[in-house]
């Protein structure tokens, strides 16, 4: 049997997979056509359901610690400011990480790649997918090497190659969607006057984000190309003639341009995110506007969701069948939010009144209250997505749905998510334990955790006598309480599920 897996694409999305797929003792084989790491970053938001993932992995210590946590957004107009807007550990108690990270994508990617390197993980720079064909056996990749072509067979392919993705193409699955006539630039600049916080700025039908970058006096700019400065649909070459246009909306003096690039967005998501034995990843399945700071992580969430699937099947330790999750899973989530960021990303563009007024004088004034600033930590760090329509998901106990991410526990002498660092199927007993839980933990070998239940437990909706099967991912798939026990039989026994470790 042929276990290896071949990733097309060494960005955020197929880094992380490999990573996911080396913890679990997957071989793998990871090329990229670039000649090393991304340099050309846009992404700089990396939000709390990510960095859940990498503790699960050994090293959201690490991340954290090069990024800057993100404790107010100073809004601007005409480079004055309008609004602060307090959003520094707005998660607290939801998540163990309450805030969104500023990071940039390029240094996000160089973690990556030693986490990858450090597990023994090499990388292919400057090898090109030619051709795959599926045989319903098994892979056969052309790969384009700097020695010439080769000819491999791998288990299954992964593309995570971007919104250009050749395994998309080659699969012909259709990309429907569109494009944004705006133009976007991203630029990294040094700073003569100190903008210490993230920082959005309007002016006219325009705007610009800011973000520090840990080096003294570095600034990361994103932000609109004014349709004055676009001459036969081609931005400008340089920063050099938007700069009086960025200082115009952020209250900035830019001395020196140590990178800049222009791009146009997308909204689009693939018909499909599986076709036999290939599967799409991050901007490869689905691209849409950078509002929200969403896209990165939603990929990297996409070839984690995968990683631990291909994992279990490879290692004849669940059915194949559990593969017939992936898509349902992660394409209606890339469908709602290319919806919903395109439509943030108009209301930004063409709204004056949200400019003007919205923004200004009411979010500030809303994100006072505890119920509106952790609903809007649960949407925008992905802490609220569920999969409780999916095959994978079953039952209901408490406010807990087979589905939903299993719930932060955390007190002096519990922390739930302690266990999820085995990256393995789990049983969480909340309350007492019987002796029919404790044989089914023995007869399937699935690991059981017994956490204390206590009014901390209650405010998170755990019922008492609440009993989960928790994915690896950790989400729960099946909840029920302690004298119900059949529902988890039938998930285990449906998926073959035993112990990946």
């Amino acid at each position: 049997m042929i276990n290896e897996v071949l990733i097309v694409g060494a960005g955020p999305s197929g880094l992380a997979m490999a990573i996911s797929l080396s913890n679990q003792g997957i071989p793998f084989k990871i090329i990229d056509k670039n000649k090393g790491p991304g340099t050309a970053s846009r992404a700089m938001a990396l939000q709390a359901r990510v960095l859940e993932f990498y503790q699960q992995l050994g090293f959201s210590n690490k991340v954290v610690a090069k990024g800057i946590l993100v404790n107010t957004i100073n809004v601007y107009k005409d480079s004055k400011v309008v609004a602060q807007l307090p959003v520094g550990k707005i998660g607290k108690g939801i998540s163990p990480y309450p805030y969104v990270l500023s990071l940039p994508q390029d240094v996000h990617e160089r973690i990556l790649v030693d986490e990858l390197e450090k597990r023994g993980g090499q990388i292919s720079w400057n090898h090109d997918l030619l051709r795959f064909e599926d045989d319903g056996d098994a892979v056969t990749a052309t790969i384009n090497t700097p020695d010439g072509e080769i000819t491999k067979t791998f288990s299954y392919i992964c593309g995570c190659d971007g919104a250009s993705s050749v395994v998309r193409k080659s699969l012909n699955l259709d990309f429907p969607g569109g494009t944004y006539h705006q133009m976007f630039f991203v630029a990294d600049v040094e700073n003569s006057s100190a903008l210490k916080e993230a920082s959005m700025g309007f002016h006219d039908n325009y705007f610009c984000l800011g973000f520090p970058i840990r080096t003294t006096g570095q600034l990361r700019l994103i932000g609109l190309i004014p349709e004055a400065l676009v001459v036969d649909g081609d931005a400008p070459q340089t920063l050099t003639p938007l700069i009086p246009h960025v200082e115009r909306i952020l209250p900035i003096q830019v001395n020196k341009v140590n990178w800049y690039s222009s791009y146009r967005s997308h909204h689009r998501v693939a018909e499909k995110f599986r076709l036999g034995r290939a599967f799409l990843c991050g901007d490869a399945g689905h691209i849409h506007s950078p509002a929200g700071g969403q896209g990165m992580n939603t990929g990297i969430s996409d070839a984690l969701n995968l990683a631990w699937k291909l994992s279990a099947v490879l290692t004849e330790k669940a059915s194949p069948k559990l593969l017939d999750t992936y898509e349902p899973e992660r394409i209606k989530f890339a469908q709602r939010l290319v919806k919903t960021t395109d439509k943030a990303f108009q209301i930004m563009s063409n709204s004056q009144m949200v400019k003007n007024f919205v923004i200004p004088f009411f979010a500030s004034k809303l994100l006072r209250f505890n119920t509106l600033k952790q609903l809007m930590f649960k949407t925008i760090s992905q802490t609220n997505i569920n999969y409780r329509h999916s095959e994978l998901s079953s039952g209901e106990y408490g406010d807990i749905k087979g589905g939903d991410r299993l719930p932060w526990v955390h007190t002096n002498n519990i922390n739930n998510f302690e266990p999820l660092k085995s990256y393995d199927w789990q049983l969480h007993a909340y309350g007492q334990v019987n002796q029919a839980l404790k044989q089914l933990a023995f007869e399937t070998g699935v690991p059981l955790y017994d956490v204390p239940w206590n009014r901390t437990v209650n405010a998170k909706g755990i019922k008492e006598n609440s009993v989960f099967l928790v994915r690896p991912d950790s989400y729960v798939s099946v909840a029920t309480d302690l004298h119900n026990l059949e529902t988890i039989k039938n998930m285990i026994h449906n998926y073959h599920i035993r112990r990946l470790n």
